[in-house]
C-alpha cells in the first residue's frame, strides 16, 4: 500500500519542481519549528482537515531534526524510482488525495500505469496526508483491499 507516494521526486516530478522542492525543504530545515510547520502543513492538509488531527502531526513535526530533513529531502531529490516500477509483483493499492498539492494525480496516474495490477483509489475532498485527514475512508479502502481475493497483477486488480 502506498499512500501519496512517489517514484522520488526525480521519478515523479518535473526537474525544476524537484529543486524548488529541494531548495524549500533546506531552507525548511534552518527555520525554528513552528515557522517550518507554519511553511510546511498548508500543503499537507485540506481545510476541512480535522483541526486535533492537524495538530498532532504538527507536534511531530516540531520534532524533526535538521540534518534528518536536509538528508531526506536530499534522497527524495535525487530518487527516480520509475525502472524499480514495473517489478512490483505483489497486489499494490494506491491511494491519493484529490486535493492533494504534492503528490498530484498525475503522480498517482504515473505510479499506477508502472506498477503492474496496481489499484489506485482517489479520497475526494483529502490532502497529502490522507491517512491522517480521512482516516476512516483511509482504513475502509485498505481494509476492503486486504480483504478481497488477490488477483493476478498482469490482470489487475
Amino acid at each position: 500500500m502506498l499512500a501519496g507516494a512517489y517514484a522520488g521526486w526525480a521519478g515523479s516530478l518535473p526537474a525544476e519542481v524537484v529543486e524548488e522542492r529541494l531548495q524549500q525543504a533546506l531552507r525548511l530545515a534552518d527555520l525554528p519549528p513552528d515557522r517550518l510547520v507554519d511553511e510546511l502543513l498548508p500543503t499537507l492538509f485540506t481545510d476541512s482537515a480535522r483541526a486535533e488531527l492537524v495538530e498532532e502531526l504538527a507536534a511531530s513535526m516540531r520534532e524533526f531534526h535538521p540534518a534528518g530533513l536536509r538528508a531526506n529531502a536530499r534522497a527524495f531529490a535525487e530518487a527516480d524510482l520509475r525502472d524499480v516500477l514495473p517489478q512490483i509483483a505483489v497486489p499494490t493499492l494506491l491511494l491519493y488525495g484529490d486535493k492533494d498539492v504534492r503528490a498530484s494525480l498525475d503522480v498517482a496516474r504515473g505510479l499506477h500505469a508502472g506498477i503492474p495490477g496496481s489499484r489506485l483509489v482517489i479520497l475526494e475532498g483529502v490532502g497529502h496526508v490522507s491517512n491522517v485527514e480521512a482516516p476512516e475512508r483511509f482504513n475502509a479502502e485498505l481494509r476492503a483491499f486486504l480483504r478481497a481475493p488477490a488477483a493476478d497483477p498482469a490482470e489487475g486488480r
